[in-house]
């Protein structure tokens, strides 16, 4: 790893322990986390890698952060929390298991789609390669931590995280659907909003950073 890739890989090992950290703390009657406003930034990065280093930097940025979230699960899984009466580890397996798999993928497919369209309005790859990417870690990430209709993890996984199944009204207001639907799609959006919002740093960043090599 050279000095050159360091401030991306800090950049996202620091975004992936904070929103580990955030995921504990609700807001909006549960409906959200801290966290679900600081882990989009993951995609900011890696774009951000892609367009002023290449693809094997924006890969080796998403690589660094794979580990860190699987050092920050690993940890997340010997925390012992109490609540209700009995005691649960702070990040179940399916969460865990979930949560890394849709990083690895979503990222590297966020890599691929920027590289692919990378050329043309500069706004265009960032913003269609974060949304493809944001899609698909929210629809990775809740499936496999969550829906019902997985059953491999065993009886013990799925009573860690059986309270995502409970019937509640969409997005609180809606029609009746499991909770964890709810919880994938208020996540959803608040991606893409801040996919939008990160073209502002994105297209700053990018010039600031083509100046300082002109000068140089």
């Amino acid at each position: 790893m050279t000095r050159t890739y360091l401030p991306g890989v800090i950049a996202m090992a620091a975004i992936v322990v904070a929103s580990n950290v955030l995921v504990q703390f609700l807001i909006l009657d549960g409906l959200l986390t801290w966290g679900a406003f600081t882990y989009p930034f993951a995609f900011l990065v890696t774009d951000l890698m892609n367009r002023l280093y290449g693809v094997a930097a924006a890969r080796r940025v998403v690589f660094a952060g794979f580990i860190v979230g699987v050092v920050c699960s690993l940890i997340g899984s010997q925390i012992m929390l109490q609540g209700d009466g009995y005691t649960y580890a702070a990040v179940p397996l399916r969460i865990a298991v979930g949560s890394g798999i849709a990083f690895l993928i979503a990222q590297l497919t966020d890599v691929a789609v920027f590289d692919r369209i990378r050329a043309g309005s500069w706004w265009r790859a960032p913003l269609v390669s974060s949304v493809i990417g944001s899609a698909l870690d929210t629809a990775l990430f809740f499936s496999i931590a969550f829906s019902q209709s997985i059953s491999a993890f065993g009886e013990a996984a799925d009573a860690d995280i059986n309270w995502a199944w409970d019937s509640v009204p969409l997005l609180l207001s809606g029609p009746e659907a499991p909770l964890w639907v709810t919880l994938a799609l208020a996540d959803w959006l608040v991606k893409m909003a801040i996919a939008l919002i990160a073209l502002i740093p994105f297209r700053l960043i990018v010039s600031w950073a083509k100046g300082t090599s002109t000068q140089s």
